[in-house]
């Protein structure tokens, strides 16, 4: 009870505070009718009648001697209740607030035309019946109605957009986060320059001499509405409309003055349509970003599924590496016990042919998962692995070059890219043309906004002693794909990077620039 008492008392004190600053044609309390049946449980709605009871009968009762009893007697009927159907209507039916937190423009705007439009009929209604003197002129119902009805609508779209703005803001994001949220967008900066120029405008058409420059100014008004419309969605729309609408309403010279109302009804018109192409850009906006966030899912996934593949190989290499252990000690109790059986010089044969077994298991071992590269990390690898012995068996100079203080933070994931990658390069530049070396240049860094970033460069020269390498055996020896370079980039683009392949008369070079995946 405690709390419906404190929503009538609430409710009635901004409804008479607002009524002080509102007139026929800038109906601000209509605005707040409007939010409080929207934003409140039903379980409220008989406290928000309660609350326009109050003022609405004071209101009657007090003029009941000017307008005549049946004036009053429909005076008394709080609006609220002609709008709650309405609002009902939107709530259930056009879902105007869905439950994720966002809110139905389109719906919006037209459960506020209905009840402009029904608040209107009904202030004209209880107009008809007021007692007036026989001396009095006779009243022009269609420009009265005409300026409720304007009244009404643009004084719900001063409000209401606003309040459901700051409410799916509160919503989906709360306390500091929905702040940090303003900056982040910009909008507060945007919205500081716009609110200054429309200030701006208010004070050149409050202050201009001729009409003409005043109106000129009300009518400019709508332009930061756009702005912020096509900047910031109907956020920034709603935000621009309030202050725009009261923009118009400083420049007025009069309560009765028609230009104002003019004025009045572009810049609803121009709320309206800013509101609905806001919501548009809004809509892209968001599923623009819902792509990205796809885009990003499925990358840290192609990462996650790489890291393991290469988990998988360095399980299988310590597997090799224990059956070459199981090899040698297998192959060497069998001669040892065969010896005085077999002639001296097979003993050595068979001795020769373990020690190749062993070594092909090894180099199969250490091309799917460099041995060095457990202990001393990737910069060993890539100067004394399997890359440096392939190259090298094959006649081919080998140079690395590494600046190992940067490939300190570098995660484990781009670590094990990095390497896959420059043995596909590799073999992609050996596999078509004649080389005679393989320089590797890798450096690594943070950049700006403290994600690192690693670079490598890979030139195959063509010049002195050139000779084509086997393909089926390279490819065996540096444990590449062979998919060609469009495979490469690919891979790189799985970290957000970028890849630049250049040939030259006498040399053949690939830039690759990739970012770690980790902060």
């Amino acid at each position: 009870m405690s709390k419906h008492v404190a929503v009538a008392l609430g409710y009635a004190l901004g409804f008479m505070l607002l009524r002080e600053v509102s007139f026929s044609h800038w109906v601000l309390f209509a605005g707040l009718r409007f939010c409080a049946l929207l934003l409140a449980p039903y379980k409220y709605w008989p406290a928000l009648v309660v609350g326009e009871l109050g003022p609405a009968a004071y209101t009657s009762f007090s003029c009941i001697e000017v307008y005549g009893l049946a004036w009053s007697a429909l005076a008394a009927v709080p609006p609220i209740i002609l709008g709650m159907p309405l609002v009902w209507w939107g709530r259930s039916r056009l879902d105007v607030l869905p439950k994720n937190g966002s809110v139905n423009i389109r719906s919006l705007l037209l459960c506020t035309l209905a009840a402009a439009i029904v608040w209107s009929f009904f202030n004209l209604a209880v107009l008809s019946l007021a007692k007036l003197p026989a001396n009095a002129p006779a009243l022009a119902y269609p420009s009265i109605l005409g300026r409720w009805f304007v009244g009404n609508f643009l004084g719900v779209l001063t409000i209401a957009p606003l309040v459901l703005s700051l409410r799916e803001l509160s919503v989906r994001r709360s306390g500091s986060t929905a702040i940090r949220s303003v900056f982040d967008t910009g909008l507060l900066g945007t919205g500081g320059v716009v609110l200054a120029s429309l200030a701006a405008l208010a004070m050149v058409g409050h202050f201009a001499s001729s009409e003409g420059l005043r109106q000129s100014a009300r009518m400019a008004m709508f332009l930061p509405v756009v702005w912020l419309a096509l900047k910031h969605g109907w956020h920034g729309a709603a935000i621009g409309g309030t202050f725009a609408s009261i923009g118009v309403v400083v420049t007025m010279p009069a309560i009765a003055d028609t230009d104002t109302m003019q004025a009045q009804v572009f810049i609803a018109f121009a709320i309206t349509t800013m509101l609905l192409l806001g919501e548009r850009i809004a809509s892209l906006d968001y599923n623009g970003r819902k792509e990205q966030q796809e885009l990003r899912s499925a990358m840290v996934l192609a990462q996650r599924n790489m890291y393991l593949g290469e988990l998988h190989l360095r399980q299988t290499s310590e597997a090799l590496e224990h059956v070459r252990e199981a090899v040698q000690g297998t192959y060497g109790q069998l001669l040892t016990r065969l010896q005085h059986l077999l002639p001296d010089q097979d003993e050595t044969n068979y001795r020769k042919k373990v020690a190749v077994t062993q070594q092909q298991l090894f180099r199969l071992a250490d091309s799917l998962n460099p041995v060095v590269w457990r202990s001393e990390g990737l910069a060993a690898a890539l100067r004394q692995g399997s890359i440096a012995r392939a190259l090298s068996e094959c006649g081919v100079d080998y140079w690395c070059g590494i600046r190992d203080r940067g490939l300190d933070g570098i995660s484990d994931t781009l670590s094990i890219a990095a390497y896959r990658l420059v043995c596909d390069a590799i073999f992609d530049l050996c596999k078509d043309h004649p080389v005679s070396s393989v320089s590797l240049a890798l450096k690594a860094g943070r950049g700006n906004q403290g994600r690192r970033w690693l670079m490598v460069s890979i030139t195959a020269s063509r010049l002195g002693d050139v000779r084509l390498l086997h393909s089926a055996e390279l490819a065996l020896r540096l444990s590449s794909s062979g998919l060609g370079i469009e495979a490469v980039r690919d891979r790189v683009s799985t970290f957000s990077g970028r890849l630049k392949y250049r040939q030259f008369d006498d040399h053949a070079r690939i830039s690759i620039i990739m970012y770690d995946p980790q902060p």
